[in-house]
């Protein structure tokens, strides 16, 4: 008789040690955690709205996305399957010289990766992760790449008490030609810093830098940017980022607004 009291704490046991994770969302921001989902568990994180404003010498580019979207799913204990698409993009981008506008529309391209990580699945503590990708031609420029990259990311995340986070994330990328005929090498960086302000609601600010040798032209991108998140419940997040470009090749400004749903 004595079995079964023994027997419900293994189970009380187990049951706690495969407790569902913390929430680790992608977004908001140019940054990746290094955690991954519970095995089984589905995440979809969409960028409802996506703005984007260029303004150079010779032209002025305004560029909107809609539902730019990301599916994760759980597969193993410190892995996870990845399918990203851009379900619809507009651009409109005036000549300043002869003020001529063109004016285009359509699909973004889809992405497969895969994150697997290293050190703290649930990404407390010291967490590291390597995220693997390939894109696949579904669109094409300016709202697609026209054809096919892949790159990989190396998230590194460190908890420095409950409140402050510190995120680098290099990535490298054989990133597609603007002519759509080829690949060229492309690296970014990026640094955040998050303080969670109450349990629900974290500020994060972040630095952003890319270097992108195309060969049509080759040019450096870099954005200060303020991200905000909160989340509702133990598995939604609604968030809002506003990125401001530092040099003339980078979006003067872009503004997202996002949410986050976690099924399991």
């Amino acid at each position: 008789m004595r079995i079964w009291p023994v027997a419900a704490a293994l189970v009380s046991f187990g049951s706690a040690a495969h407790a569902a994770r913390e929430f680790c969302p992608d977004r908001p921001g140019e940054s990746t955690p290094a955690c991954t989902l519970d095995p089984g568990t589905l995440q979809v994180e969409a960028g409802l709205i996506d703005y984007a404003h260029t303004r150079t010498s010779d032209e002025v580019e305004d560029q909107t996305l809609v539902g730019d979207s990301l599916v994760r799913y759980g597969v193993a204990d410190h892995a996870e399957l990845r399918l990203g698409w851009t379900a619809y993009g507009v651009d409109r981008t005036r000549d300043r010289v002869d003020g001529s506008v063109d004016h285009r529309h359509g699909v973004g391209d889809v992405t497969l990766g895969l994150r697997r990580n290293l050190y703290d699945p649930d990404g407390s503590g010291l967490s590291i992760a390597v995220q693997p990708f390939a894109t696949l031609p579904t669109g094409h420029m300016p709202i697609g790449a026209g054809t096919w990259s892949a790159g990989i990311l190396t998230p590194i995340v460190a908890e420095l008490d409950d409140k402050w986070s510190l995120t680098v994330d290099p990535e490298l990328d054989a990133a597609a030609d603007e002519d759509e005929h080829g690949r060229h090498l492309a690296y970014s960086g990026v640094l955040d810093l998050q303080r969670k302000l109450t349990d629900d609601l974290s500020l994060v600010a972040e630095g952003f830098v890319q270097r992108d040798d195309d060969p049509q032209a080759h040019q450096t991108l870099a954005s200060a940017n303020l991200l905000a998140a909160y989340q509702v419940g133990k598995d939604s997040q609604v968030d809002v980022s506003l990125y401001k470009g530092l040099n003339r090749q980078t979006p003067r400004v872009e503004l997202i607004l996002g949410v986050v749903h976690r099924f399991r």
